[in-house]
């Protein structure tokens, strides 16, 4: 009996909780730290400079690290590529070229679907089993996503334009790749593990990044030049932490305890975007800014709580 209770304790999804949490702390800082980039660096360049710098980084760390290179097979390369263009290229092109028609509060919104996309697309795609519990969590995880963001002082239904519709496909567009980038990675994390799935990922994503760049004429020495440090500073923390050692966390996350558990963390991202905005930028946290924190904790608990009475009624 002691060593069944051990073996279960020492299987604990806490650890994973923990990180799950740390990346959507760190995403939250992404939108402060690309506030900081935006009137200086045009959207597809600072994407390119973002993942040029993860790119670099991951390699770097392999190389240290001494990690042995497993090199995939064709299909996965073609695996690899649909998860480079959908979860790097397609989402950033969406997320920087959606802001220009709508608020970030309005775009924080519809990203705050992914949740929900990803739990539907894996009962629909992949059988993955959705209980009572877990449908509830999805759902208190978004009622609490849109009071964190409608308690801003500019209503997050506000669009910026007569073309805000464009703005709404666009971000909606961020949830499709983010929702591939999730769910298409499961028998590549089992066969290359996490890291290797990220890294070539993220470097497939970055050369197409650069080639639209190029394309367009948006490669300028000149701008990378004239960054202020703080800009500098942003760009590695984009870069190193907030894509690097995020994405691997999160398939990480992902490989542990599914697409769906996994991806219900991110009914976060719009509160510690909040908490970073009060902290660092002077913005006003109000009390259903709170209340919204606290339905989004709940609602990940009961996404994640049936599994973990399931594991005790095994002991007993």
């Amino acid at each position: 009996m002691k060593s069944l209770i051990h073996s279960v304790s020492g299987d604990s999804d806490v650890p994973v909780y923990l990180k799950l949490a740390t990346v959507t702390m760190l995403w939250g800082g992404t939108f402060v730290a690309g506030r900081l980039l935006a009137d200086d660096v045009t959207p597809l360049f600072a994407a390119s400079l973002r993942f040029l710098l993860a790119s670099v980084a991951l390699l770097l760390f392999m190389a240290v690290a001494r990690v042995p290179l497993r090199w995939p097979t064709g299909r996965q390369w073609l695996q690899l590529g649909l998860l480079g263009f959908f979860g790097i290229f397609f989402y950033n092109l969406c997320f920087f070229y959606g802001l220009h028609y709508i608020n970030a509060s309005r775009a924080s919104l519809i990203v705050a679907l992914n949740p929900a996309v990803i739990g539907l697309a894996s009962w629909l795609l992949f059988k993955e089993r959705l209980g009572r519990t877990k449908v509830a969590g999805i759902a208190i995880c978004l009622v609490g996503a849109g009071l964190v963001i409608v308690s801003r002082d500019q209503p997050a239904w506000d669009g910026s334009g007569v073309n805000a519709w464009i703005g709404d496909l666009l971000i909606l567009g961020c949830v499709l790749g983010w929702g591939v980038y999730s769910l298409c990675s499961k028998g590549l994390n089992q066969a290359l593990g996490a890291l290797h799935t990220v890294t070539y990922s993220i470097v497939l994503g970055t050369l197409m990044l650069w080639t639209a760049s190029a394309v367009r004429g948006e490669l300028s020495l000149e701008v990378a030049a004239r960054l202020q440090p703080v800009q500098i500073v942003s760009l590695v923390y984009l870069g190193v932490l907030g894509s690097a050692l995020a994405y691997i966390w999160y398939y990480q996350g992902i490989g542990k305890i599914g697409a769906t558990r996994a991806g219900v963390f991110i009914a976060l991202n719009p509160l510690t975007a909040v908490v970073f905005g009060a902290l660092l930028l002077g913005e006003h946290l109000s009390a259903p800014m709170y209340l919204g924190g606290g339905a989004i904790v709940l609602g990940i608990y009961l996404c994640n709580k049936p599994l973990a009475s399931a594991r005790k009624r095994r002991i007993l």
